[in-house]
């Protein structure tokens, strides 16, 4: 299990687990993150994220990249 903003760019994951307090856990499930979800990374630039996740493209800073696990 590694954070998020250590995936490859273009691999294909699945979330294992998401961190961090309830209200951020909530934020990000909204978002699509929850365990069993398949994401891809699109682009990364200093630990700030691209992530495709439920037909959806979302951008993540380093603080809520971190709190997630594939």
């Amino acid at each position: 299990m590694i954070p998020l903003i250590m995936a490859g760019t273009g691999t294909t994951n699945t979330v294992k687990k998401v961190g961090g307090k309830e209200e951020t856990k909530h934020f990000l499930s909204n978002m699509g993150f929850t365990e069993g979800a398949e994401c891809s990374v699109v682009s990364a630039n200093d630990g700030n994220v691209i992530v495709n996740i439920r037909d959806t493209r979302v951008a993540l800073d380093r603080g809520m990249a971190s709190k997630i696990y594939v």
